[in-house]
């Protein structure tokens, strides 16, 4: 132990500079800078300005014909997809991701020119994209989502869905978001997140659909009447599909009217159209066959004692 103490002192001594030798490196440091050549360092700096602007100049002649070359690209793809008939939300998600990796390629390329190494433009992206991720897991999130989305296919482009307490057309699946344009020209960005764990209400898988109306008549009115004409008003509209037949019940005896159901099938793109037209011929024409249509109304029954 006393050994190994008698050889670390001085070492320890050593890291001591004394006074003397200390002005004579800062003399010499003082020295040349005195000697430095104001000339020749004024000819590096300009040496090195003209050769920056080069870089910067050739940097930008390669974005610009990078990015005019990306655009041609891009269009080619699209035009791929298409002829191969590739879903439109698939080839709308793929042409997105193209854009992407195609402008990340051409700015490595840039900095290439300007003098920065590869590896080391690299691991700056890499450190980037780990800090960006942990800052922005839910984005993250919304991105596997995404994929989630255009591998399961819950609904396309073009499809009317509700999700989300929304409903309304699929206008566009991006990376991180679906856009739904409703029926009063809304646009609602939904996050993918969300509406892949979420129960997705898809109208446009089927090619039918059924449209049901529902008809409150008062107590003692002719219900068979009443059933019969609500029947003849369905069968006069040709949009109304003969198979499944269309039939009429009773639902539920209600406090203040007897309601009655009437159910038919139409193709799903005339849904709404045979919806609106049917009850405004139930409103118009029922009370000419018996109908009235109550009120809510409580009787009250008065005893003398």
């Amino acid at each position: 132990m006393l050994n190994l103490f008698l050889q670390t002192e001085p070492q320890v001594e050593n890291l001591i500079v004394p006074d003397s030798v200390q002005k004579a490196r800062f003399t010499q440091a003082v020295t040349e800078l005195a000697n430095i050549d104001i000339k020749d360092v004024w000819q590096q700096m300009v040496e090195w300005m003209i050769w920056t602007g080069i870089k910067v100049c050739i940097a930008l002649v390669v974005f610009y014909i990078g990015r005019w070359l990306l655009g041609k690209f891009f269009k080619i793809v699209e035009a791929f997809l298409t002829r191969r008939k590739i879903d439109l939300s698939l080839r709308s998600f793929a042409i997105t991701a193209t854009k992407v990796l195609g402008y990340a390629a051409l700015f490595i390329v840039i900095f290439n020119i300007l003098g920065f190494e590869s590896s080391s433009v690299l691991a700056i992206f890499a450190s980037m994209g780990l800090a960006i991720g942990m800052a922005l897991s839910g984005t993250l999130q919304n991105f596997a989502g995404g994929i989630m989305i255009l591998v399961l296919r819950p609904y396309r482009i073009g499809d009317y869905i509700e999700a989300q307490n929304v409903s309304g057309t699929v206008a566009d699946i991006r990376l991180f978001t679906t856009i739904i344009h409703t029926t009063d020209k809304k646009t609602i960005y939904i996050p993918n997140n969300a509406i892949s764990t979420s129960i997705i209400n898809n109208y446009s898988t089927s090619t039918t659909r059924r449209c049901s109306w529902k008809v409150s008549v008062s107590y003692g009115d002719d219900y068979d009447q009443i059933r019969d004409a609500m029947m003849a008003i369905i069968k006069r509209d040709n949009r109304i599909l003969p198979d499944p037949a269309a039939y009429i019940r009773i639902d539920a005896l209600a406090d203040s009217a007897v309601v009655i159901e009437a159910r038919a099938w139409v193709k799903n793109q005339d849904y709404w159209d045979v919806y609106d037209s049917v009850t405004e011929a139930f409103y118009k024409e029922l009370p000419e066959h018996g109908a009235n249509f109550p009120f809510p109304q409580l009787d009250v029954h008065l005893t003398k004692e």
